[in-house]
């Protein structure tokens, strides 16, 4: 056990209670949770143990989030069952390679794919607001394949922002709803951080007793947040989703900055 403070302890239990709201809500809860860890633990902590310790911390409020929303939306599973078994495998290979790959060769893609989807969300105020899907069959599934993939990957390296790309894909390109799109965002979003969580655990980058304390209040934040999702619906979803948007965005630059000074 790390020699932490209470008063540290206390805020990093703050801040994984209201990435729990914020995962279960839209996803991304780990733009604040991963800053927290940052401050909070000592320097010379290695990132993987610092994303393993994030993992463990939201993978509970994740999991309450699908325990709420699974009995009540309809899921389209075969499209859910495919983006999960390919976000475990992106998953697997991302914690593998997460100690060798380079931040500086994934942020800088990733600022724009942002920028760009937060402006056409917000200048196409009925996006979202209603399930148009746009695809079927063998094409749907090569897609949420690639989606699967793409964010796997990412939540096994980086991790913040998963699932708001994951929401992202299911809504932008495959045209769900954002209620609908949070719901199977969260499914995935549990598996690639399972498959994580092994990977960084098997190897020791886990500090299991903070990373309980804080998924025990991400459980919490995850059990709020699902059930204002479900009450309030797409419009709800839609503004927070923006909100988290440019709080990601303004991470990403920010760590794009202290990359290439």
């Amino acid at each position: 056990m790390l020699d932490l403070s209470v008063l540290t302890l206390i805020a990093i239990c703050v801040a994984s209670l209201v990435a729990g709201w914020v995962n279960a809500v839209v996803g991304g809860g780990g733009v604040i949770q991963m800053p927290a860890l940052l401050i909070a633990l000592p320097s010379e902590t290695p990132v993987a143990t610092i994303s393993g310790t994030n993992k463990l911390g939201s993978i509970s409020g994740t999991a309450a989030a699908c325990a709420a929303y699974i009995p009540k939306m309809s899921i389209q599973w075969p499209t859910v069952i495919v983006a999960i078994v390919f976000a475990y495998a992106g998953a697997t290979a991302g914690a593998n390679l997460v100690q060798y790959v380079p931040r500086s060769v994934f942020i800088p893609i990733i600022i724009v794919v942002v920028a760009l989807v937060g402006i056409h969300t917000l200048r196409n105020p009925q996006l979202g607001q209603i399930s148009a899907e746009k695809y079927t069959g063998r094409k749907r599934s090569l897609i949420s394949a690639g989606i699967g993939t793409v964010c796997g990957i990412w939540d096994g390296v980086i991790g913040p922002g998963t699932g708001i790309f994951l929401i992202l894909g299911f809504v932008v390109i495959l045209g769900f709803g954002f209620l609908e799109a949070s719901a199977m965002a969260k499914l995935v979003n549990l598996t690639s951080n399972l498959a994580a969580l092994i990977v960084l655990g098997v190897t020791g980058h886990v500090l299991w007793f903070l990373g309980g304390l804080m998924a025990l209040c991400s459980l919490i934040g995850g059990f709020i947040g699902a059930h204002m999702a479900l009450k309030y619906g797409n419009s709800f979803i839609r503004r927070i989703f923006l909100i988290a948007v440019i709080i990601l965005e303004v991470r990403l630059i920010y760590d794009a900055i202290l990359l290439f000074m």
